[in-house]
């Protein structure tokens, strides 16, 4: 377990001790670069990782009104592959107004499954256990 959570601890670290500029590419390289990383999580069925990348929304989905609340779409990743993105809309701000062919930045946790993968964890936990992601679309961002 702990060896699983270690890179997340120490991008928090990073983030909390030096700021976020310039950090995400030190650990992540170019937010493009994610689509290798996720394409090799897709075809190893790997989940628990921690991304950051840029996508285009493909389509926009209905909110998943069962127990906390999501706002879900498909974001289509440069090198073609696509991802669910489920954000809690319980504990983030929706982003408003989203529309297929907006770009969006992400950094959450990838949770493999047979459709590409999904996308969560793009908000700050309450408790302080989890590293917190975002959402960025128009200049805004969204935890």
């Amino acid at each position: 377990m702990l060896r699983r959570l270690a890179p997340a601890i120490s991008i928090a670290l990073a983030l909390l001790l030096l700021g976020e500029a310039g950090v995400l590419e030190h650990f992540f390289g170019e937010p493009s670069a994610a689509d290798s990383v996720i394409a090799d999580a897709y075809a190893n069925r790997e989940s628990d990782l921690q991304v950051w990348g840029v996508g285009t929304v493909q389509r926009v989905l209905a909110d998943d009104d069962d127990g906390r609340r999501h706002q879900r779409f498909i974001l289509r990743l440069a090198s073609g592959h696509t991802l669910l993105v489920a954000h809690n809309i319980d504990l983030a701000p929706r982003i408003p107004d989203l529309a297929v062919g907006d770009e969006v930045e992400f950094f959450g946790e990838y949770e493999w499954n047979a459709r590409g993968g999904v996308i969560h964890w793009t908000h700050h936990d309450p408790q302080g256990r989890h590293v917190a992601g975002w959402l960025r679309h128009g200049g805004d961002e969204y935890q």
